[in-house]
């Protein structure tokens, strides 16, 4: 198959998700993906220059080494507000172009801009299938744009032949937008579980970081969100005499400043370790070190209230338990008997924590949390997404 992946976020430098794992394991399958990507973090990288003149990036791999992933980077203006209007017209052009030059065999398209995918296909009568990982209007920074692309999202779902979800809390979200349950599928999120191997030891990483054999470690990874709740962990850390109690955390993003002065102001320069961001092949060493994983976000945040990091599956595969924030697409998607226990504020983390390994639940959890993820190798995930565009493209789903 020639496969065209449509989105606006960054493929280069955002952690691995989803669709980097079943691109990179369709192209090992000799499947041809081309992808079409924004650069959503220009302003860190910013040299002064007001244009993004596009570039090319091939043979890209994040996870897979002999995967070979093709990224075009349509130019846009680096002004706030002004980089989404002129990406809307060069993402545009890009996509017709790759549609006459590449002629995919199927599109398949995450993010609000899709609404510029889904015209094309229906243009050029290609098959398109839209991805959807998250409530993606929620996630624009202007707050007073977010209803223009809540009405672009429910138009979008007018041009897409079929929409996959990674969870059942994020198909009931698309039906309350007017979408037809029937061209709604729950392809789920994956695992490796071959390189999140629970026999780990992590201590290297501990030894790195002066983490002690007695010391208690927890742990978060990922994009480093203002509502990812770790400012909370952190002050409560504070009220906590135990020295040897500590919060590792791997990532970078929004936050990432506050989290160090807020470290430095509470004299917690020993007890919380900001690691930065690293690299997937890296992460199983660093959760292995971990005594307890975290997930403190904001259960009131707006986004947070449909959508399953992937980052659960890797903690769970690791055999650690899982302390997450009662989000209600987690507690559909997991339950409360698979290893994850559910607090209600991001303040409850550390004491919960604490708690749970004075009981010795933390054991039965983690084994728990293996035992369920164990079913969801991304290979098996691939297997069915590799099925479900191959039915696409022979007709079985019908044009709207």
């Amino acid at each position: 198959m020639k496969i065209l992946l449509v989105l606006n976020t960054d493929w280069l430098k955002r952690n691995p998700a989803q669709h980097h794992h079943l691109a990179e394991l369709l192209s090992l399958r000799g499947h041809e993906i081309r992808v079409i990507d924004f650069e959503l973090l220009w302003k860190e990288d910013n040299n002064g220059s007001m244009f993004s003149s596009g570039k090319i990036c091939k043979n890209v791999t994040k996870i897979h080494p002999n995967a070979d992933i093709t990224v075009y980077r349509p130019f846009f203006i680096k002004t706030p507000v002004l980089d989404y209007i002129s990406f809307a017209f060069t993402q545009r052009r890009e996509i017709e172009h790759q549609v006459r030059e590449f002629k995919p065999d199927i599109i398949y398209a995450i993010g609000i801009l899709s609404y510029n995918t889904g015209q094309i296909a229906k243009k050029y009568r290609v098959p398109i299938i839209y991805y959807w990982v998250d409530v993606s209007h929620l996630l624009i920074p202007q707050r007073f744009l977010q209803p223009l692309g809540l009405l672009i999202e429910k138009k979008n779902l007018k041009l897409i032949d079929k929409v996959f979800v990674i969870n059942s809390k994020l198909k009931s979200y698309l039906v309350s937008l007017g979408a037809n349950p029937d061209n709604i599928a729950v392809i789920g999120a994956g695992i490796n579980l071959s390189d999140f191997d629970p026999g780990l030891s992590g201590e290297d990483v501990r030894a790195e970081y002066g983490i002690n054999d007695d010391d208690f470690v927890l742990f978060f990874m990922g994009w480093l969100y203002h509502f990812s709740g770790l400012k909370e962990v952190i002050q409560e850390l504070a009220n906590i005499d135990d020295r040897r109690v500590k919060l590792l955390v791997v990532g970078d993003g929004d936050a990432y400043s506050d989290l160090e002065k807020l470290r430095s102001s509470l004299s917690l320069g020993d007890r919380v370790i900001l690691c930065g961001k690293k690299t997937y092949q890296e992460l199983p060493n660093y959760i292995a070190a971990a005594d307890v994983c975290l997930l403190p976000a904001y259960p009131w945040e707006p986004i947070m209230q449909d959508i399953v990091p992937i980052k659960l599956y890797e903690y769970m595969a690791m055999a650690k338990p899982v302390l997450s924030t009662t989000l209600p697409g987690v507690v559909s998607e997991f339950g409360r008997d698979k290893g994850i226990v559910f607090v209600d504020r991001p303040e409850d983390v550390v004491k919960t924590a604490l708690s749970l390994n004075k009981d010795g639940e933390l054991l039965r959890c983690g084994l728990a949390a293996r035992e369920h993820v164990a079913l969801h190798d991304w290979k098996i995930i691939a297997d069915k997404f590799e099925t479900a565009l191959k039915e696409c493209i022979n007709g079985e789903v019908s044009y709207v």
